[in-house]
């Protein structure tokens, strides 16, 4: 075992016995053993609650929210634990609890308040995935989203900070991130956070997310894992202007069986709570921002699809000889075909969320305008595949 490897070991077993972890809140750590103890009553969990009046506050108010939808108006801390059950109450605790350990605003090239929007988002995202797919819990998928690169702000804490220069951390893209911190430092930030997590506390399967599966995988992950996989995979069209918008789509639809209509609804979905749990978890979050660069994405997504059709009317246009009439018609119309299959499954995601997005905001607002836009575009290539395939 070489030094560095050694070195690394000791930090992750510090990390996991408790050390070197910015501290949760010792009423939030308690409330996960009791809620996780079958003979824990609801009156004990509510007098422990009661204990921290920030944590009391911020709880009722997150349940009266639509982010975790409450039905109807709860006003006290006891129909809080009955309506929203011990287990989502300790889910929620954990959540306010861990964004109130690490610092707001930037530090030094560390951007928490991106760091935090791009884990709300995922958090999100995973949530409606699970609520949708009904292959894991709702509640839990949040906090997988959520957490899936917690290890990041405490690598950065223990081995970055104050040493300028040293090390540029960054977002994306994943694989390279991890190696590059692994090759630096013999450990990588989601090795960081599944030890952090584990001395936390949080659930083994909600651990289990922080296992990097990669770009190839030979058998498909459990349910929560690909659900916060593809939660991630979200949230780098947030930041990336390469990511194809489709992709998302595509992926929800090979990994959980979601249907377009389903993942447009998702999308909206989390832009509707967005600002609500933005608030809940003191994160900075720009809607509108957001969204219109949900929009570049999906009109670049147009912009390729309108390159595959005109190719393939070009294809069409290409007069054959004499000799070569019957083999060159059948290539054009082999070709026609396999643009049309390579074309109409991003098209119709595309156009279906433009179309449902135009239908819910304001037609003067920038957004608005914007989804009009794209709306038509995608109307007017609808039409040419149409005609290009008639």
């Amino acid at each position: 075992m070489s030094m560095q490897e050694a070195s690394a070991g000791k930090i992750l077993e510090q990390i996991q016995a408790g050390y070197l972890l910015p501290p949760l809140s010792a009423i939030a750590l308690k409330l996960v053993e009791l809620a996780s103890d079958e003979r824990a009553t609801n009156d004990q969990l509510v007098w422990l609650i009661e204990k921290d009046p920030s944590l009391s506050i911020r709880l009722l108010t997150l349940a009266n929210s639509s982010f975790f939808s409450g039905d109807l108006p709860i006003t006290t801390l006891s129909r809080a634990v009955i309506k929203l059950g011990s287990q989502k109450v300790r889910l929620m605790a954990l959540t306010i609890s861990l964004r109130g350990a690490f610092p707001f605003g930037k530090v030094e090239q560390f951007d928490y308040e991106l760091f935090w929007r791009l884990s709300l988002y995922r958090g999100l995202v995973a949530k409606a995935l699970a609520r949708s797919s009904r292959a894991a819990n709702p509640e839990e998928a949040f906090l997988g989203g959520l957490t899936m690169e917690i290890g990041m702000p405490v690598l950065f804490d223990l081995l970055v900070k104050g040493r300028p220069g040293q090390f540029d951390l960054n977002f994306e893209p994943l694989e390279e991130v991890l190696e590059k911190e692994k090759n630096c430092f013999g450990i990588d930030h989601r090795m960081v956070g599944a030890a952090a997590l584990a001395h936390w506390r949080f659930p083994t399967h909600i651990i289990d997310c922080q296992r990097a599966c990669g770009q190839d995988r030979a058998s498909a992950l459990p349910p929560l894992r690909e659900i916060c996989r593809l939660a991630r995979l979200f949230s780098q069209t947030l930041l990336k202007r390469d990511v194809a918008f489709t992709t998302f789509f595509r992926e929800a639809r090979r990994c959980l069986g979601l249907k377009h209509d389903e993942v447009q609804e998702i999308l909206l979905s989390t832009f509707a709570e967005v600002e609500e749990g933005a608030k809940s978890l003191r994160v900075e979050i720009d809607k509108e921002k957001d969204l219109l660069s949900i929009m570049e994405k999906a009109n670049a997504a147009l912009a390729e699809i309108s390159g595959r059709i005109d190719h393939g009317n070009e294809c069409r246009g290409v007069l054959p000889t004499f000799n070569s009439i019957n083999q060159g018609e059948k290539t054009v119309s082999q070709t026609l075909q396999a643009v049309a299959h390579e074309v109409r499954n991003p098209l119709t995601a595309v156009g279906g969320f433009a179309r449902r997005l135009a239908a819910t905001l304001d037609p003067d607002s920038e957004a608005g305008k914007y989804a009009k836009l794209i709306l038509e575009e995608a109307q007017r290539l609808e039409k040419a595949l149409a005609g290009m395939t008639g």
